[in-house]
C-alpha cells in the first residue's frame, strides 16, 4: 500500500510539473514572439508622430526600457494575476475583451464538433464495415473535399445560396440588430441566454445565424473524424477477438458497436479533442467571413492594428485550450483503456 501511495504521489507530482513547464514554455514563446515582431507597441499606442519625450515616457511606463529578463518577469507576474494589459484597439483590458469574445467562439466550435463527431463517427464506422463499397467511396470523397476546398470559399457560397437567395438562414453576425437590444447577454452564450429568458423568437434567430458557420466547421471536422474513425475501425475489425466473437455467434451489430467501436474510441477520443481545439483556435476565416465576433476575429483585427497585448493574450488563451484538452484526452484515455492506468 505504501508503495502504491508513493507511485500515486509521484505520478501526480510529475503531472503537475509537466503542466507547469508547459505553461511556462507557452508564456515564454508568446512573450518572445511579441518582442521579436517588427511592431513597436509604444508607437501603436501613441502614434508614429508623437514627440520623442512622449515615446520615452510611455516606453518607461510599460517597462520596455528594462532588460529582457526583467520584462519577462513582469510579464509572468501580471499574467499570474490575469492581467494581459490593455487593448489599444478597444481601450478595454484584454481580459474583458476575451470574456466578451470567447463565448461566441465556444458556442460556434461546440456546435461544430457536435455535428462533426455526431455524423463523422457513424459514417466512419459504416465506411469501414462496407470497405470498398459505395458508402466507403462516398465518405472518402467527402473527406477529400473537406481537406481540399477552402473554408472561406464555402462560407461565401453558403451565404450567397442559403442566405441571399433562399433565405433559409440568418446572415453575418450572431443575431439580427433588433434582438441586440431585447436579449440580455448573461453568460455570453446567446442560445443559452435566450433559452433561460424564455425568448424563443430570439433563440430561433440566434440559431439561424449560428447553423451555417457551425455546419461548415462541422463538415471540416467531420472530414477528419470520419477518416480517422474508418482507419481505427478497419484495424479493430481485423483483430482476432472479432473473429472469435463471430465464431461465438454474436450479432454483427453487437460486434461492431459494442466491441470494435469501444476499442476504437480509445484513440478516437484524442482525435475528437484535438479537432475541437482546432475549431476553437482555427475558425479565424469562418469568423471573418461571417463577421462572427469571436476570439479568432478579435486576434486577427488586433494583429492588423499592431495591438500586441490583445494578440498575446488571445494566443495564450488558445494555447491554454490546447493544453487543457490534451490533458483531458489523456485522462479519458486512461479511463477507456485500463492498460494505461497506474499499476
Amino acid at each position: 500500500m505504501r508503495g502504491g501511495h508513493h507511485r500515486t504521489i509521484k505520478a501526480i507530482t510529475s503531472f503537475l510539473l509537466v503542466i507547469f513547464l508547459t505553461y511556462l514554455g507557452l508564456l515564454a514563446v508568446t512573450f518572445f514572439i511579441g518582442r521579436v515582431m517588427p511592431i513597436d507597441p509604444v508607437l501603436a499606442i501613441v502614434g508614429d508622430r508623437a514627440p520623442e519625450h512622449v515615446i520615452a515616457r510611455v516606453r518607461e511606463e510599460l517597462g520596455l526600457n528594462k532588460p529582457l529578463w526583467q520584462q519577462f518577469y513582469i510579464y509572468l507576474s501580471k499574467v499570474a494575476q490575469g492581467d494581459f494589459g490593455r487593448s489599444v484597439l478597444t481601450s478595454n483590458t484584454v481580459m474583458q475583451d476575451i470574456r466578451r469574445t470567447f463565448p461566441a467562439t465556444i458556442e460556434l466550435a461546440t456546435l461544430g464538433i457536435l455535428l462533426g463527431a455526431g455524423i463523422g463517427v457513424p459514417l466512419g464506422v459504416w465506411a469501414a464495415v462496407r470497405c470498398g463499397g459505395l458508402v466507403d467511396q462516398i465518405v472518402r470523397v467527402m473527406g477529400l473535399i473537406g481537406y481540399s476546398v477552402p473554408i472561406f470559399w464555402l462560407g461565401l457560397m453558403g451565404l450567397v445560396l442559403f442566405y441571399a437567395r433562399l433565405g433559409w438562414v440568418g446572415g453575418p453576425g450572431r443575431m439580427d440588430v433588433t434582438y441586440e437590444y431585447t436579449l440580455q447577454s448573461v453568460t455570453g452564450f446567446l442560445l443559452l441566454d435566450a433559452a433561460m429568458a424564455g425568448q424563443w423568437d430570439a433563440f430561433g434567430n440566434v440559431l439561424s445565424h449560428l447553423i451555417l458557420p457551425a455546419s461548415l466547421l462541422g463538415y471540416f471536422s467531420l472530414a477528419y473524424i470520419s477518416r480517422m474513425t474508418r482507419s481505427f475501425m478497419l484495424n479493430e475489425l481485423a483483430q482476432e477477438y472479432v473473429v472469435a466473437a463471430r465464431a461465438k455467434g454474436l450479432s454483427e451489430a453487437r460486434i461492431i458497436w459494442q466491441h470494435a467501436l469501444r476499442n476504437a474510441m480509445v484513440p478516437l477520443v484524442t482525435v475528437i479533442a484535438l479537432s475541437y481545439a482546432g475549431l476553437l483556435e482555427g475558425s479565424v476565416l469562418t469568423e471573418t467571413v461571417f463577421a462572427w465576433p469571436g476570439l479568432g476575429l478579435y486576434i486577427t483585427n488586433s494583429l492588423q492594428n499592431a495591438d500586441m497585448n490583445a494578440v498575446l493574450g488571445g494566443t495564450l488563451v488558445v494555447g491554454s485550450v490546447f493544453i487543457g484538452l490534451n490533458l483531458l484526452s489523456d485522462l479519458l484515455y486512461k479511463l477507456l483503456d485500463p492498460r494505461t492506468r497506474l499499476p
